[in-house]
């Protein structure tokens, strides 16, 4: 079974920012998927990403 703390990478190859559908970068030790081109940082939750811009955060 999966470490939670882990995201499956075949998610990450397939996973978008949903307001620019640009590609992510994982943060593991933050545990968050960064849109650069939108200024988000979104949470990951139990190895679950949390693709919502309400959950984002705001990044410079």
């Amino acid at each position: 079974m999966m470490n939670p703390k882990q995201v499956d990478p075949k998610l990450l190859e397939i996973l978008v920012c949903p307001l620019t559908k640009a590609p992510l970068v994982y943060d593991a030790e933050k545990q968050e998927l960064i849109s650069h081109q939108a200024g988000y940082a979104f949470p990951i939750r139990d190895g679950i990403p949390i693709m919502l811009v309400d959950e984002a955060r705001k990044i410079d």
